[in-house]
């Protein structure tokens, strides 16, 4: 899995990388306006995943749509690693009145639905990259949160934690030195599948028009738009972005199910 994952993973971040710059160079064909194209055409030579509603080029569309997946979910995932995993150590360690109510927004963020309350921050914060990556890195930091934070409350009762402490250390040295190091080895299995949950909201966004703006190339609203089309009999215009989607996500699948393998066996492997 952990093979097929990377592969998968490789495939896309060279898509993203690559269709830019052809795209830039004029060796694609036009995917914004297509106005020299036939609508609704139908997978052939010319346009290998057929065209749109408006001459689209879907097959380009949908290799841009993979970049900017990408580009979101890893702002995402990485707002909530630099705001859940310090909120979570210094809540786990601390303890106190920090503690809990650190705990109580968390808890209170975690319970809302996803989907729900990535729409009402896509709903405030409106339409673009940025904002897209902030609403689901709201979703994201309380599970971060309380992982980090549940390891932390286990490890530093150790023994070296108690030494240190003992000997003059202070909080934040053991947070950084010895806590940290002990409290990241779940994290990136947690990453991998988040991302993988990402795309997915994502996807749901711009299906409801909360995600990105029309300019840009987004599964999400490519299926909103071709789900009128669809039973017609034009299907091309469905059927890549949806897979694109479920590619990538289960490439990320197939990546944190590894990591989750991997980890696990090195814990229990004997000293």
């Amino acid at each position: 899995m952990a093979i097929w994952g990377v592969v998968i993973l490789a495939i896309y971040l060279i898509a993203a990388i690559a269709v830019p710059v052809l795209s830039y160079l004029q060796l694609l064909p036009d995917s914004n306006f297509g106005l020299d194209n036939p609508i609704y055409s139908p997978p052939s030579l010319s346009h290998w995943c057929g065209t749109d509603r408006l001459g689209r080029d879907v097959c380009v569309r949908t290799l841009q749509g993979s970049g900017v997946a990408l580009q979101v979910v890893f702002f995402a995932v990485l707002l909530a690693l630099f705001v859940g995993i310090p909120l979570g150590m210094l809540s786990g360690y601390t303890g106190g009145i920090v503690d809990r109510i650190l705990v109580l927004i968390m808890d209170t963020l975690y319970a809302v639905p996803v989907l729900l309350l990535s729409v009402v921050m896509a709903f405030v914060l409106g339409r673009g990259i940025p904002n897209a990556a902030v609403a689901l890195c709201v979703v994201y930091v309380p599970q971060y949160f309380r992982v980090v934070r549940n390891q932390t409350a286990q490890v530093k009762s150790e023994l070296y934690v108690e030494a240190a402490r003992a000997i003059g250390a202070g909080q934040m040295w053991i947070i950084r030195k010895y806590l940290f190091r002990n409290v990241i080895t779940s994290v990136p299995v947690l990453l991998t599948l988040n991302a993988a949950d990402a795309v997915l909201v994502l996807g749901s966004l711009g299906f409801l028009g909360l995600g990105l703006p029309e300019s840009v190339p987004e599964w999400g609203s490519d299926l909103n738009l071709a789900l009128s089309a669809l039973p017609t009999g034009i299907w091309w215009t469905a059927f890549y972005p949806g897979m694109a989607m479920f590619l990538l996500v289960l490439g990320l699948s197939f990546l944190g199910d590894a990591l989750e393998d991997w980890i696990t066996g090195t814990r229990n492997e004997p000293i």
